[in-house]
């Protein structure tokens, strides 16, 4: 378990807070300067991030810009003063809301013991900026912030912690996610759970996540549109085009997140990474197993790494919701 500490005053200017992460040193530098792994974490979750600079070196500049659920937009940019690789980094911070305040944040990276011990300092201009700071409320999102880091670096063993069943439930081959489940159901009942937009609006989405809009029109050249919600409100569209069905054995479709018009936009519109392609393909492959029903997922065209991770937790989470609506 992680340990995150609060901010304290050190002085009049200055507040320094250290925190304790289960992970190598390695591990938290690297979530820490990857600018691919940024969005996964900076900022609380009611945000989504977007990378637009992040040149992580003496001299080197970064702009972040944060969306809210309405389409708010805020930037915050900095330069990068001090570097030296898992060890230090030193920045300046201002958000472009209140030009003119700096601040400049320092982060030391220690490791104890295959833990590592992050100390963050950060250094107002004036008293005014540090108290206008923390009358504002941002120090809880700055805790948020550190919580969903912490989540991020421990990931990795919380998965090694997983059964090798569990482990085998998707794997990644050629920048594709392929997922076996076994549904206690025979196919026409699941196939009509993967295809009535009533059935899917009660389990599609991951974990904690509702559907409060489905469309399908089940036919090949047919149009595909959902809308995923956030347990804080956020909205994710997708879209898609069927390229073959043959009933009760196989669906495919291209898969591209959309803005609430239908429209394809890119993944970095939800503050996703940047290398996801506008267009993906998902193929659904149902087998009758002994009066149940095995079904193979293969989502084709995403890139390993994070989004890739988070796709295959996404599917399992939906999948696991799936199951509970067969038995209902």
């Amino acid at each position: 378990m992680p340990t995150i500490g609060k901010p304290e005053r050190t002085s009049k200017r200055e507040l320094v807070s250290t925190h304790v992460f289960d992970a190598p040193r390695e591990l938290v530098w690297k979530a820490w300067t990857n600018p691919k792994l940024i969005p996964r974490w900076w900022g609380p979750r009611k945000y989504t991030t977007v990378v637009e600079k992040m040149d992580v070196r003496p001299g080197g500049t970064w702009r972040f810009v944060q969306r809210d659920a309405e389409g708010n937009e805020y930037g915050f940019h900095g330069e990068y003063r001090e570097v030296v690789p898992f060890e230090r980094i030193v920045e300046t911070f201002e958000f472009e809301g209140m030009p003119g305040h700096v601040l400049t944040e320092s982060a030391v990276f220690e490791e104890i013991r295959g833990k590592t011990k992050v100390t963050q300092k950060s250094v107002f201009a004036t008293v005014e900026d540090l108290e206008g700071m923390l009358a504002s409320g941002m120090e809880e999102g700055a805790r948020e912030t550190i919580e969903r880091f912490a989540e991020l670096v421990e990931e990795p063993k919380k998965s090694d912690a997983r059964p090798k069943k569990e482990q085998a439930r998707g794997r990644a081959q050629k920048n594709e996610l392929v997922i076996t489940r076994i549904f206690d159901a025979p196919p026409e009942r699941v196939w009509k759970a993967l295809t009535d937009p009533r059935e899917m609006k009660l389990w599609w989405g991951p974990k904690g996540f509702t559907a409060p809009f489905i469309s399908v029109d089940l036919r090949v050249g047919g149009v595909f549109r959902y809308c995923m919600r956030s347990p804080e409100g956020k909205d994710y569209w997708g879209t898609g085009v069927y390229r073959e069905i043959v009933p009760g054995r196989r669906i495919v479709y291209t898969d591209s997140f959309a803005d609430e018009k239908g429209n394809v936009v890119p993944a970095t519109y939800y503050g996703m990474g940047a290398d996801l392609p506008l267009e993906m393909l998902v193929t659904l492959t149902f087998e009758k197993e002994k009066g149940q029903t095995k079904v193979t997922l293969h989502h084709a065209g995403m890139p390993a790494g994070p989004d890739l991770e988070g796709a295959t937790q996404g599917w399992n989470e939906m999948f696991d919701k799936l199951v509970k609506h067969l038995q209902a």
